[in-house]
């Protein structure tokens, strides 16, 4: 039964809101000054102006579009719902938008963008600059308006809500993923004369170093391609059985086991990728323990065995080992206990209602975990910088082409298009794996099951792998994190906080408290950005995963490989298209904190959609279907009814998004300024410098802010309520629909 259309009250907010974009809001955004320090000059004739005062006291009449575009939704908005109120819309709607975002990019600060239309139609007398707070609020407005438009014309469903989430998700990442990305991937079509060439593309990526196989036939070397695809394939397959292995012990472990696993597993991705290097070069470089011990013990002389492949696969094993973790473990949380009862009272053992019950139904989480980790390792630039040695792969190799003395552009784009397909190819394969197989597991009905233990061969594989692999955590942890306490590592081991009070010392000035620290302004600022960053990534995520998992519509395969897009594509490309797209109008973001809280979100995207998308697999569907029959709003149905079960998926979308906003590097390296530095930049500054310990002090700093922020969201989310009994208590009260609602 379709869900109840949504009142007309929709349509007239958007109606209303574009207005106020037009008539209440400085139009354009004002170097140096905030939208709302403008607000004063919205009615006069300066840059603040409102859009109106722009287009009629001002010349730039093209603004005047979207005002028509306005009107006539509003003449739409007074029809009865149906087809022709949908086709008002529609035209409105999309005319006022596409007219507003094509003369944006055609108008630039200096005329017309495009060369060619100076030869055309004359040199532009009038320019504009980058889109402010106004300008925003009208353009989403009237493509929502355009949305609601498609809806009543039976797209979608007829269901407004759904339309407007999909339309404006999609705007959202064609604007701030394809459009930067390409911009960026474009230039592997451009030969040295400046012109397009397919055959620049071919011969930039059909060469020995890219392809070569030399390794194979007994050389020393294979291509960096191969390199890139081996190591993420080891990679992907070692963080899946980690993970795997990490969430059955802490869910289906001893309790005394559970708070420690989550906090140690999660000790890898709250750090900055460099940190764990280091700690593993202090153990296994050609100066470390464990070379030094063997020279010691044995006489065995050291080497450097340890610089690239298996430096890069063990630091990557560490960086992404979390990240499947905490895709599985709520994939773990959201297996029926019912289902593993049935097959022992069928004369199943523990073992056999593992084999052919559990483990297929982790199935989703399986495939969404390895394919997380094979796109984190082919996009990852921090660890191959820092144990790679001669071990060449695709991120660096795009690194030094934009950084390098050489400065080519063309041959990073083309490299970056190598890593698109091979992402774009598991992509695929993972689709193939799912196919159309149903796993839902958890449904309106209820489940009070106990859960159950874990067969004995395979409890003793989780103890014997993950209890060791923790072990090791801890210990490179001691290791890259004494450094921090110590005068000088490798001279001088007297105790110290001297390098905690250069970072964060605070001292009484006249004027009162003084944050006296060379520390203070980067991490303030981390927090903010991150803080603002990851609760709109996790939102985001989650919506677009319940777009995908919940509804169907034309063009879904492209929607969600843009949503997975910002993953395929090294942080280092990333941050360059950035700025490449947003450095000119109609979007002048370049220097702006914006710019890299967008950084974050899209590049922290695809985690959210993934551990989204596995949650919602094991959702029936007749949860969402009985609660519209009860009347509810799709919107209601998503907030209430759904969104509660979601609690493991939202919270991992929330932890990774903050803590990956806390410790990048490569996709904000370019963005930064001096008033708004990063932690990462700021321990890469001393780094360069040769002061390991105020570096790793930082670091020290960022892990305890971190664990306290993952701690407090745990806390405010919470857990899932799934009906379920402990094991000697009595069966709970099963949940109904209307409890959930």
């Amino acid at each position: 039964m379709a869900a109840a259309r949504p009142p007309r009250a929709a349509i007239w907010f958007c109606l209303l809101a574009g207005l106020v974009g037009y008539l209440a809001l400085p139009w354009y955004a004002i170097q140096d000054t905030s939208w709302y320090e403008a607000l004063p000059q919205v009615f006069g004739s300066a840059e603040g102006a409102n859009g109106l005062m722009q287009a009629a006291a001002q010349g730039r009449r093209w603004l005047f579009i979207g005002l028509a575009g306005l009107l006539v939704c509003a003449i739409g908005a007074l029809q009865p719902p149906g087809r022709a109120q949908g086709r008002w819309l529609l035209a409105g709607g999309f005319l006022g938008f596409a007219g507003l975002a094509v003369s944006g990019f055609l108008i630039g600060a200096r005329g017309w963008s495009v060369a060619a239309f100076n030869t055309q139609f004359g040199e532009l007398a009038i320019n504009q600059f980058g889109i402010g707070a106004g300008g925003f609020v009208a353009l989403a407005a009237l493509l929502l308006l355009g949305a609601f438009g498609l809806a009543r014309l039976g797209f979608f469903k007829g269901d407004l809500f759904v339309a407007g989430a999909v339309v404006g998700c999609g705007a959202i990442m064609a604007l701030f993923i394809a459009y930067p990305v390409s911009k960026a991937l474009a230039g592997a079509f451009i030969d040295e004369d400046g012109g397009w060439s397919l055959g620049a593309l071919v011969a930039r990526i059909g060469t020995e170093r890219i392809w070569g196989l030399g390794c194979v036939v007994g050389d020393t070397r294979c291509g960096v391609a191969w390199n890139t695809l081996f190591l993420a394939l080891l990679t992907a397959a070692g963080t899946t059985f980690l993970g795997t292995l990490m969430a059955l012990m802490a869910e289906r472990g001893g309790k005394r086991w559970q708070a420690p696993l989550r906090v140690l597993a999660l000790l890898p991705i709250i750090t900055p990728p460099f940190v764990v290097g280091l700690g593993l070069i202090l153990l296994f470089g050609r100066a470390g323990v464990v070379n030094q011990a063997l020279e010691a013990w044995f006489g065995i002389e050291p080497t450097r065995w340890f610089y690239g492949m298996p430096g890069i696969l063990v630091a990557q094993l560490f960086a992404f080992t979390p990240i499947a973790f905490m895709i599985m473990r709520g994939v773990v949380q959201g297996v029926a206990p019912s289902l593993e009862e049935a097959a022992q009272m069928l004369r199943a053992d523990r073992r056999r209602a593992f084999l052919t019950v559990t483990l297929p139904l982790l199935k989703p989480g399986l495939a969404n975990a390895f394919l997380v980790g094979f796109i984190e390792s082919i996009a990852d630039f921090g660890n191959p910088v820092v144990v790679g040695g001669q071990f060449s792969v695709l991120s660096t190799d795009i690194f030094f082409a934009i950084v390098g003395a050489q400065y080519d552009q063309g041959r990073a784009a083309s490299l970056a298009w190598v890593l698109t397909l091979f992402a774009l190819g598991v992509f695929a394969l993972q689709r193939g794996v799912l196919g159309k197989q149903n796993y839902t597991t958890v449904s309106g009905k209820g489940d009070a099951g106990i859960a159950m233990p874990l067969p004995d061969g395979v409890r003793r594989t989780v103890y014997c792998i993950a209890f060791p692999w923790i072990v090791f955590t801890v210990v490179v942890y001691l290791f890259a994190f004494a450094g921090g306490f110590v005068q000088t590592w490798g001279r001088d081991y007297t105790l110290t906080l001297n390098h905690f009070k250069t970072a964060f010392a605070l001292e009484w000035g006249q004027f009162g408290l003084v944050w006296a620290g060379t520390a203070w302004n980067s991490l303030i600022t981390t927090l903010k950005l991150a803080g603002i960053s990851a609760p709109i990534t996790a939102g985001l995520g989650l919506l677009i995963a319940w777009l995908l998992a919940r509804n169907e519509f034309k063009g879904q395969g492209a929607f969600e490989f843009a949503a997975l897009l910002a993953f395929a594509i090294p942080g280092t490309v990333l941050g360059v298209s950035y700025i490449l797209a947003f450095n000119v109008p109609p979007l002048e973001l370049t220097g702006t904190g914006l710019i890299i809280v967008l950084c974050f979100m899209f590049r922290n995207l695809p985690v959210g959609v993934r551990a989204g998308t596995a949650a919602f697999k094991q959702l029936d569907r007749s949860l969402d279907e009985a609660s519209l029959m009860l009347r509810a709003s799709t919107a209601q149905t998503l907030f209430h009814v759904v969104l509660p079960l979601l609690k493991p998926a939202l919270v991992a979308a929330l932890v990774y998004s903050f803590v990956r906003a806390m410790t990048t590097v490569s996709a904000v390296i370019f963005l930064v300024t001096a008033e708004n530095e990063l932690a990462t930049t700021y321990i890469i500054g001393r780094v360069g410098n040769g002061d390991y310990g105020v570096a790793l002090a930082y670091c020290t700093v960022l892990i305890v802010l971190m664990s306290a922020a993952i701690a407090l969201i745990q806390f405010v989310v919470g857990e899932r309520k799934l009906g379920r009994r402990r094991a000697g208590s009595a069966p709970a009260a099963h949940h109904t629909l209307e409890e959930l609602a």
